[in-house]
This record gives C-alpha cells, sequence and structure tokens, in this order.
C-alpha cells in the first residue's frame, strides 16, 4: 500500500480509519482531508499528527481541493450524515457535499487510476417500506415475528435485495444516487469500488447529537447530565437498531482494500447485526449500568420525520465474501464510549455536555 486518500478524515469515522490504517500499513502515506464543519472535528488533528497522517484542509465539493496525483485508494466517508438534513429548506450542503463529494472523487479515481471504497448508508432503505414492517411489540423493543421472511427481510435482519421504491432522507437519496454514479464509473472506467452500506457507525471520538450519534449522546448525557426524550413510537423507546464500533468498520475495510479487486462493484450491508441491536430502551439501561447514574427521560410521542421504528443488519452477503465478524457487543463498545468521556471530560464538556 502507497497512498491512501481518506475524505472526511478528520470526522469520527474518518479520523479513526487514519489512524487503524496507520497501524495495518505503517509505511504507507496516509492523507485525511477534511473542512473541518463537523464542531469537535479539531479534537482530531493532534490524534492524526501524533500518527504520521497527513492533514489537508479541503472539501470534496471542490474539485481543485482534489488534485492528488498519486492516489492508490480513496476511502470516500465525507457526508452530511443527518436524517434531518435539507429539512429546513437548505438542501444545498447536503446534496453538494453527498453527491457532487463523490463525483469529484470518482473523477479523481479515474484520472489516477484508484480504487475506492465507498461508505454509504443504510438510511437508502425508504422509511415506508421499512415502516410498513408488521413488527411485534417485547418488553423493551420491537422485534419482527419469529419466522418473518419478506423481500430482503428476515429476523436476521435487512438484506441487499430489501425494496429501494420510496422516499429516504435528503441523505439516504444523495448516497443512493452515488451508488448509482459508482455503478458506472465500475462499468466504463473498469475501477475497483466497493460500497458498502453502514448502518449505526459509533464509538470514541464521535461528537453525537441529537440526530446523529446517539449512542454518544446517551452517554454523555448520563455522565455529564441533562435530559433525554424517547420521540416517537408512543414514547416507548422500543425502536431499534444495531451498532458497530468503528475499529470493527475499519477490520472490514482492511480486508477489503487489500483484496480490491475481488469486490469490484459489489454493495454491502454493514452493521452490528441482531447480536449487537438495541432499542433506546435498553440503550438507557447499559447507560445506568456502566456510568452508575441515571437521568430524568422525556417522553414526546409524535414520530419524528423521516424515522423508522427498527433496522437490524443483515451481514450474512458481507460475512461470505470476507469472513468478516464485529468483535465488539453493545456492552464493549459502551464501555469504550464512557472511558472515553471519563478520560477527556473536560475537553468534551464544551461539546458534549
Amino acid at each position: 500500500m502507497q497512498t491512501l486518500l481518506v475524505t472526511g478524515g478528520a470526522g469520527f469515522v474518518g479520523s479513526n480509519l487514519c489512524l487503524a490504517f496507520r497501524v495495518f500499513w505503517p509505511q504507507a502515506r496516509i492523507i485525511a482531508l477534511d473542512n473541518l464543519r463537523r464542531r469537535g472535528s479539531e479534537l482530531n488533528l493532534p490524534r492524526l499528527e501524533a500518527a504520521g497522517v497527513e492533514f489537508v484542509s479541503g472539501d470534496v465539493r471542490k474539485p481543485e481541493d482534489l488534485q492528488f496525483g498519486d492516489v492508490d485508494v480513496v476511502v470516500e466517508c465525507s457526508a452530511e450524515p443527518s436524517v434531518l438534513a435539507g429539512r429546513d429548506g437548505g438542501t444545498d450542503y447536503v446534496v453538494h457535499t453527498n453527491l457532487m463529494g463523490t463525483y469529484n472523487c470518482l473523477e479523481l479515481c479515474r484520472r489516477t487510476r484508484a480504487g475506492m471504497v465507498f461508505l454509504s448508508t443504510s438510511r437508502v432503505y425508504p422509511f415506508g417500506a421499512l415502516g410498513g414492517l408488521p413488527l411485534e411489540e417485547a418488553e423493551s423493543r420491537f422485534v419482527l415475528p419469529a419466522g418473518f421472511t419478506g423481500q430482503g427481510v428476515s429476523e436476521a435482519g435487512i438484506a441487499e435485495s430489501f425494496p429501494l421504491e420510496g422516499a429516504r432522507s435528503l441523505y439516504g437519496a444523495t448516497k443512493l444516487a452515488s451508488e448509482l454514479l459508482i455503478t458506472e464509473y465500475v462499468e466504463m472506467f473498469d475501477l475497483p469500488i466497493v460500497v458498502n452500506r453502514c448502518g449505526v457507525l459509533t464509538g470514541p471520538w464521535q461528537m453525537g447529537k441529537v440526530d446523529q450519534g446517539v449512542v454518544v449522546l446517551w452517554m454523555a448525557r448520563h455522565l455529564f447530565g441533562g435530559t433525554l426524550s424517547y420521540i416517537g413510537y408512543r414514547g416507548t423507546g422500543k425502536q431499534v437498531r444495531d451498532i458497530l464500533h468503528a475499529e470493527d468498520l475499519a477490520d472490514l475495510l482492511r480486508l477489503q482494500i487489500e483484496n480490491l479487486s475481488e469486490h469490484k462493484g459489489a454493495v454491502y450491508n454493514v452493521g452490528g447485526g441482531l447480536d449487537g441491536s438495541v432499542s433506546l430502551q435498553e440503550l438507557t439501561g447499559w447507560c445506568e449500568k456502566i456510568s452508575g447514574r441515571s437521568i430524568e427521560m422525556g417522553v414526546e410521542k409524535g414520530d419524528r420525520p423521516g424515522d423508522v421504528p427498527w433496522y437490524v443488519t443483515d451481514t450474512a452477503k458481507v460475512r461470505a465474501a470476507t469472513g468478516w465478524r464485529p468483535t465488539r457487543g453493545v456492552e464493549g463498545i459502551l464501555t469504550d464510549v464512557h472511558d472515553w468521556i471519563c478520560e477527556h471530560r473536560e475537553d468534551l464538556r464544551p461539546i458534549l455536555g
């Protein structure tokens, strides 16, 4: 491995990938490109510098910021990742970052004959179809009925063949449109590109907010104090997601990058799977157990636009193709997050407190 470019490289996912890549490939040149728009991204710069990662201040929306001449692999994880992005009428940033940014990265790959790992999202799957699943209400979470199967869905989760018709948020739509562009660049220019549709990614150094980064936000509120709310679904807190540690994602990308031609044109669902799933109600219980603290929990019964009651990643395809499996469960992830916040409490208080 000679040169890797990680877009969004000072963000949560990007910075963790850069640091993991430095361990995987000690002699490689690793470049982190980022516009530092996300609050807290600047805290990652000393970590990158200490690891010998080159930081470049730049923006994927600007082709002139992507004039690299000797890139072997681009890891495209720049994004505006909020499912609420654009609902206030401000659509420019999400569309240009997520779609035109991908186009600019694809052009870089075409010019340099570089491969690409593209981080897409589970939000490509329409919220209408996901919200229409015949869920049952268990004690602490929503579940699919035992033995239920449908197109691209089973008790194991949502597979790549799940229907794509319907609305999905501008975030999801721009990522799906990017996937279509990638398909054409793979065919037209014979580029080795793999797409990973990621579920909830989390872990230390994520600057969690209500609309993105809920796992870290939940633990931070337990440690710093404050309130949280169960929003939607009658305020039960039974909505379910599976979660994946950023370091487990890095392990997968290592397998893909080292054999990129084998995954050319492939699309994989990537997440923690059923074993790594948790409801908000259960998340509260874990945070209370690990932190030793409890907080006031509010209730907002009205559903939030674009939310879904249940999403679990069926990882069968990526496991079969790579042999990869997550190594960290819900408790391990939350313990990592807890310990990180405690270690950097004063730096994080203005952001997460």
